[in-house]
């Protein structure tokens, strides 16, 4: 399972037709690796959180699991709209304040 589908990011993004799927998965396989870099999550925890949602989750996993969904679409939107001229620092910044919750402690 994956935080944010194809369709959904679609949807965020408001495209309509199939013309740009191949960027926009693009887009979301980066936003999601940019995302769990940002937020420090470890390969188990990145595992744990883009698995499929059980009825034995934690209220912690849970809103991890919300956050980075936003943060997700975030960025995606974010890049989609600036394919030409990304500012990554401006997104790093912005992340590191979204995902402050669930970001790991210092390495």
């Amino acid at each position: 399972m994956a935080l944010v589908t194809l369709n959904e990011a679609k949807v965020y993004l408001r495209v309509d037709s199939a013309d740009e799927d191949v960027l926009i998965n693009s887009l979301l396989v980066s936003a999601e690796n940019y995302c769990a870099d940002v937020a420090r999550l470890t390969d188990d925890d990145w595992k744990a959180v883009n698995a499929e949602p059980t009825e034995n989750d934690s209220r912690e996993l849970s809103g991890k699991r919300a956050i980075l969904r936003t943060a997700i679409l975030f960025t995606i939107g974010y890049l989609f709209e600036h394919r030409e001229s990304a500012d990554r620092d401006d997104l790093t910044l912005t992340l590191r304040s979204l995902l402050f919750s669930v970001r790991e402690g210092g390495f």
